[in-house]
């Protein structure tokens, strides 16, 4: 399924890390209700990306360059499977 994500920044980064507490937001990608908040941080959200997406490296990087520097950042019309959706909760009755 195409989402767009859209984070937030959720809190200060860690003391000793470069972790950032995120608040992601999954929305389909046409324009079809089903918007889903997800609390997660920085890293794991870009260890996911480069497991659970084809995406090339240098939009993972460019995304990741922008959660650190914007804190608000947006990846738009990224293919994820319905395993990666239900595992985050997306599917969830």
């Amino acid at each position: 399924m195409r989402v767009n994500l859209i984070t937030q920044s959720s809190g200060q980064i860690k003391s000793g890390t470069a972790t950032i507490p995120l608040s992601l937001t999954i929305q389909p990608a046409y324009g079809l209700p089903g918007e889903y908040e997800y609390s997660t941080d920085s890293a794991s959200l870009v260890w996911m990306l480069r497991k659970q997406t084809d995406l090339p490296a240098a939009v993972i990087e460019r995304f990741e360059w922008n959660l650190y520097t914007s804190l608000n950042a947006r990846l738009l019309g990224v293919e994820l499977s319905e395993r990666v959706l239900t595992e985050i909760g997306y599917f969830i009755d």
